[in-house]
Parts: C-alpha cells; structure tokens; sequence
C-alpha cells in the first residue's frame, strides 16, 4: 500500500534530520526550501510539518522558523490522562492503577541505583525539599509541586533525563485524576515522614530500607484506588 505524499514528506524530514545530524533546536530548511528539496507540494509539506510537531520531532516557532524539537512526553501524559478519565466509571482505576504500578516498579529500582552511586550521590537538594515539605506539613498542606519536586531532584544525580521525564509524566496524570480518587487516607505529616523514610534510607545506603519506604509510599494510592473499585 503506498504511503500518502504527507506522510512521505514526514519520513524524508526524519531523515534529513538524522542524515546531517541536527540536534534538538538546530533549525530547520524553510517550509520553501523543503518543498524545492523533496519534491512536495505546499499542503503536503505544511501537513507533514504540523503532524511531525504533534509528535514533538519539529518545533515551529511563527516568526522565527522551523527547528529540531526537543523530546518530550507531554503526547503521552494528555492521552494517558484523557483515557483514563473518559474510563474511570468503567475500569478506570484498574487503569491508573497499572500506572502507579509501572512508577513504584520503576522507583524501587531507582532507589538501589542511587545506593551505587554512593558519595557521588548529592543529597543536600533533597535535604532542602525536605526541610520545605516538613514545613508544610506543620501547617496542615503539602503542596503538589513540593511532592513532584521531592521526587525529581532525589533522582537527579542518576543524570538520565528520561527518568525525570518519565517520572513527571505518570506524576501529571496522576495529578489530573487526582479529584477522582477520593479523600487521602493518609495526613500531610504522615505523607512527610513517607519521603522522609526514603530520604534517610538512600542517605544510609541501606537497599532494604529504601525500596520498602518507596513501596510504604505508594500505599496510600493504592488504598485509594482500592476503594473505587
């Protein structure tokens, strides 16, 4: 079956991409000059352009041109989000329950990567993530952004990109559904002393201790989603 001339178009702009070895936002030949250089129409290439920038692999900024798009999940958050909420009075929470298993799996593991690094691992941006969630905590709130936070710098030092992403994506799902699932069971100190464990675990190098406070920390979601279904 032959490929629409569109989507020929997408597939030669990858390649043009790979062949002279652009980099995320390196520019891109002119909407013009990839028309003259494949061999498109206007409509075919402006139809290529506009799907390939759905999928994040193009970066069109109007008024300053075409550029390598940076990676990013933000496709796969909206449709995770999307489905899970159109299916949450079907088998919804069976959904996100998946997700949070993928993200407490991934987690556990991460834990004992981070144990290998050993002094190389700097824990001092966590300690203060800490320090900001504690306070919060005293005053009866634990806000979204510091539980996301606490999450992104303890990992940080593994240097992959792909787990903040990763990490980010099923926390904004989860994030979005988050109305959905009832009341927390657990209290903002108690949800504090659930990072804590894990904190003071990694800092002690103890495997044991840190992927059981990961797994304690993933508890009070699946009591939640427990009581949904």
């Amino acid at each position: 079956m032959r490929l629409s001339r569109a989507v020929e178009v997408q597939q030669a702009v990858k390649e043009l991409i790979v062949s002279r070895r652009l980099a995320a936002g390196d520019p891109l030949p002119t909407e013009t000059e990839l028309m003259e250089e494949l061999g498109a129409s206007r409509n075919s290439v402006r139809e290529a352009l506009k799907a390939l920038q759905a999928v994040g692999i193009v970066d069109i900024r109007h008024g300053f041109g075409m550029f390598v798009g940076r990676m990013s999940l933000n496709g796969l958050v909206d449709e995770l989000a999307f489905h899970s909420r159109i299916r949450m009075h079907d088998d919804g929470p069976r959904q996100l329950g998946h997700l949070v298993e993928i993200r407490e799996v991934l987690e556990a593991g991460l834990v004992e990567r981070l144990i290998d690094l050993g002094d190389a691992a700097d824990l001092s941006p966590v300690a203060e993530v800490m320090a900001r969630m504690s306070a919060e905590a005293e005053v009866g709130v634990i806000s979204p952004e510091t539980d996301r936070l606490f999450h992104d710098v303890l990992y940080r030092p593994l240097g992959n990109p792909l787990v903040g992403q990763l990490l980010g994506a099923f926390w904004e799902v989860y994030h979005q559904l988050r109305d959905h699932l009832g009341t927390p069971d657990e209290s903002p100190a108690d949800l504090a002393r659930r990072h804590r464990d894990i904190y003071t675990a990694v800092a002690a190098r103890d495997r044991a201790a840190a992927v059981a406070a990961v797994h304690a920390h993933f508890e009070g979601v699946r009591n939640r989603l427990a009581r949904l279904t």
